[in-house]
């Protein structure tokens, strides 16, 4: 079987479909309080992003933690990244960029840190794309990894509302232990491997869903995060996200 479930067309279109990219990034960005726990207790001083452009991410770890950073993709469109940086009081120059195929790159350098957000869902194969960001890390180096949990509410919302969408994932990784026991077969100490976030929902191109369909989305947000404020906890049921986050020895 393919390991891909995108191509880069897929993501070329996906990113000129998206308006608005050139955000200013806050410091309480989605994972922040994990990301700034690790980057003090490892010394973390590299850090390289895959699959992450336009680079968000990149961009956090270099504004607020001053990281020596680079983002690798295999479709990057220059310009959008430049006006992310200018957007974040950052030069061009100030994180690296390498636009290649991961899978018929070798690394050239290892990373104190490395992170995906989103990126390991779109393949078959999961253990495989592990292993290559793997192949990044120095020893002692940290790998930190988030996807979405579409084995929760919100999967049922993508499947049953935006099923093109659900089946560019691969919903069996979608499991902490099945990643944890992956990284413990590459030699590395499991941090964390866990459902993250107490609800949330979303629909990609949300403005084109039918009025319905975005009423229905809206009433069941509303209930969720009410119910996880009076009640709030993380559960393969309710939370949007897993984080993984491993030590190579």
């Amino acid at each position: 079987m393919d390991n891909l479930l995108t191509d880069r067309q897929f993501w070329v279109n996906y990113w000129e479909g998206k308006t608005g990219l050139s955000v200013n990034i806050p410091a309480n960005y989605l994972f922040h309080e994990q990301l700034k726990t690790l980057i003090e207790k490892e010394s973390v001083k590299t850090a390289i992003e895959l699959g992450g452009f336009p680079g968000y991410y990149a961009v956090f770890l270099k504004k607020y933690f001053k990281l020596e950073v680079t983002l690798l993709d295999y479709f990057v469109h220059q310009p959008v990244t430049n006006a992310l940086l200018h957007a974040n009081q950052l030069e061009e120059q100030d994180i690296h960029i390498i636009e290649t195929d991961l899978f018929k790159y070798t690394p050239e350098q290892s990373f104190d840190l490395v992170l995906s957000c989103g990126l390991i869902e779109h393949f078959n194969d999961t253990a495989d794309i592990i292993r290559r960001h793997v192949a990044f890390l120095k020893p002692g180096g940290t790998l930190f990894i988030t996807l979405p949990n579409f084995r929760a509410v919100n999967g049922w919302l993508q499947k049953n509302f935006d099923r093109e969408n659900y089946d560019k994932h691969n919903i069996g990784c979608m499991d902490p232990e099945f990643l944890a026991d992956i990284c413990r077969k590459e030699g590395l100490e499991i941090r964390q491997s866990r459902y993250f976030g107490h609800f949330s929902l979303w629909l990609e191109n949300e403005k084109q869903k039918p009025l319905g369909v975005r009423l229905m989305k809206k009433s069941l947000w509303l209930v969720g995060k009410v119910f996880t404020k009076i009640f709030p906890f993380n559960s393969r049921q309710l939370s949007p996200y897993i984080i993984l986050e491993a030590k190579k020895a």
